[in-house]
């Protein structure tokens, strides 16, 4: 009796999933026949250039970050000492750096090396000639 409940019971299981896969088959069918029917009068979208209050030309952009600051410093050299050391300078005192004298300084934007010069003098003030400007693609370079 129990193998011919199962059998029952198993045969109005299989019935019932093949009902419903029979309905979904059905409903996928309406949606695609829908879908086709939305899609057929669909056009691309007509889009206004980006001019003004948008993106404009490459010049344009420019001069949005050209009046943005940066921080520029000249590095003569570096030198790694302790606090004790460092607590013990006082006015006379001489740090020495990594660098020889006459070799060139190295130009910083934002802390970034992008030159390397020399001090000059004009008008009782201090300046740097740049001697050698690091491109662009070896700044990236170092980047890596």
């Amino acid at each position: 009796m129990n193998d011919e409940t199962e059998n029952s019971v198993g045969s109005d299981d299989d019935a019932a999933a093949e009902d419903a896969w029979a309905a979904a088959l059905a409903e996928q069918e309406t949606e695609e026949v829908a879908l086709e029917e939305v899609t057929s009068d669909v056009e691309p979208a007509q889009l206004d250039e980006f001019t003004e209050g948008g993106f404009g030309t490459p010049d344009e952009n420019m001069e949005v970050i050209l009046d943005i600051p940066v921080t520029i410093s000249m590095e003569i050299g570096r030198t790694s000492i302790s606090i004790r050391n460092l607590l013990q300078l006082n006015q006379g005192s001489v740090v020495e750096l990594d660098r020889l004298a006459g070799e060139p300084m190295d130009v910083l934007v934002n802390g970034t090396l992008i030159a390397h010069g020399e001090v000059v003098v004009v008008n009782e003030k201090f300046g740097i000639r740049l001697t050698d400007v690091i491109s662009a693609q070896e700044r990236i370079k170092k980047l890596k």
